[in-house]
């Protein structure tokens, strides 16, 4: 790691990540890559916001159903076809490539903040 690619913590305050369910889930197949429609619910102070997210490879729609995931709920709104996405659902890559969501260990209260 080069000394540019290194940010500093005020930095990473910035960025707005909190814990959410999955309440809803909508095939989306007007996209370039297979994707799910997801409304997610991020408790009373941030309310149900919605994106979407490439991940039919690794999950069903009763898979998400009701799962706690992480996202930035800070970024401006994304066009996206004729969607427009509200927050980023976090994931990483498996050995295949396909993302698999980062989700808490435990139940976390909705809204809750990474840091």
């Amino acid at each position: 790691m080069t000394d540019q690619s290194l940010i500093l913590y005020p930095d990473f305050e910035k960025v707005d990540m909190r814990v959410g369910r999955i309440e809803k889930i909508e095939g989306f197949p007007n996209v370039k890559k297979p994707a799910y429609k997801l409304w997610i619910n991020f408790g009373d102070d941030i309310g149900i916001k919605k994106t979407s997210a490439q991940i039919t490879q690794n999950y069903t729609p009763d898979d998400l159903k009701d799962r706690l995931v992480i996202a930035v709920v800070n970024f401006p709104p994304k066009q996206i076809g004729k969607y427009m996405s509200e927050v980023l659902v976090l994931g990483l890559p498996d050995a295949a490539g396909n993302i698999t969501l980062i989700s808490p260990d435990n139940y976390t209260p909705l809204g809750g903040r990474v840091y």
